[in-house]
């Protein structure tokens, strides 16, 4: 990246970008993908910190490189050039991990790593509409060639349809008010910008309400961006096609950032690392194995350190698993 395409900041991706329990990812993928021509998904590839340390760490190391923004591949393909051909980016959604393989050419892979959510990039360019803290046009879309933006969402949805998001996606209990008052306010003039969405969702939330619960428009916004993007609904194919796509002993991270992500993680890794013989059954058979080991003790948090250097960090929940069977033949 240079300054002419992003005067805001002067930065290069490097500097803009602290990546999340950076260490902490690769000492758990690390007995998987140090082995020889060991080959490993970054699924979620940002600004790719990640990428650059794992490539940096495991010098026979071959990375898959996805996500769906241009830009990211944009900034992080400028930061990892020097890798060469050791770095293969795919633009595309994270539960296109079989697209993405056979791009690269490989069957199976040793490891994956999502670090899931909107990316620092994405927060970072006012453009993009992502962030409830300054005005910028309506968008959030995380790939800018898709068509849904997030005024379309707020200019075209049914009332109903507003508070079902919203609730859902945002887990704000303040969904009917809100949808009820983008609704009355888009009769007068349609949306465009986020300060206009802002200063509805200041009038629909309570001001008692205001003073304890954080920005008003927070959930509100997380809401939006899930719908225009689909993330949930991707994240639901993403986890048990990552899982296919491991070898025995590969090693899968993922970081979320939200309730809503992490109970989509845990749920499909937990079902995954749970024998499926029937109750008081004497004998264990081999089919009722559990296909995965689960790594880590619950969800760990970021150290107080890492909060410190990152503040992004501070809502992130790492999950890892390792691969102990082959439940099906790799593509």
């Amino acid at each position: 990246m240079t300054e002419a395409h992003y005067p805001q900041t002067g930065k290069d991706a490097k500097d803009r970008h602290v990546p999340v329990m950076l260490d902490r990812c690769l000492d758990l993928l690390a007995p998987a993908i140090s082995r020889p021509q060991a080959v490993v998904i970054d699924g979620t590839l940002g600004m790719g910190g990640h990428s650059e340390a794992m490539l940096d760490r495991f010098p026979d190391l071959t990375l898959i490189g996805i996500d769906r923004d241009l830009m990211a591949h944009q900034l992080a393909g400028e930061r990892l050039q020097r890798f060469g051909d050791r770095f293969i980016p795919v633009h595309a959604v994270y539960d296109e991990i079989p697209r993405a393989m056979a791009e690269a050419g490989v069957t199976e892979v040793d490891g994956v790593l999502f670090d899931l959510g909107v990316s620092s990039m994405q927060l970072d360019e006012r453009e993009r509409g992502f962030a409830y803290s300054y005005d910028a046009p309506l968008d959030m879309r995380m790939d800018s060639t898709e068509e849904l933006t997030a005024a379309a969402v707020v200019n075209e949805y049914e009332e109903f349809e507003l508070r079902r998001i919203i609730r859902q996606w945002g887990e704000e209990k303040f969904a009917s008010r809100i949808a009820q008052k983008i609704v009355a306010a888009r009769v007068t003039k349609p949306f465009e910008t986020t300060g206009e969405l802002v200063k509805v969702i200041q009038q629909a939330v309570p001001v008692a309400a205001q003073r304890k619960g954080g920005h008003p428009a927070k959930r509100t916004f997380q809401a939006l961006r899930i719908e225009v993007n689909h993330e949930l609904d991707a994240l639901e194919r993403a986890i048990p096609e990552a899982i296919l796509a491991l070898n025995l002993g590969g090693r899968c991270v993922a970081m979320s950032y939200h309730s809503l992500e992490d109970k989509i993680v845990k749920r499909a890794f937990t079902a995954r690392a749970t024998s499926s013989a029937p109750k008081g059954f004497p004998v264990e058979l081999e089919e009722h194995k559990p296909e995965l080991k689960i790594i880590t003790r619950g969800a760990e948090p970021p150290t107080e350190s890492e909060i410190e250097e990152n503040s992004r960090a501070a809502s992130a929940k790492l999950r890892a698993v390792e691969k102990i069977k082959v439940t099906k033949a790799p593509r």
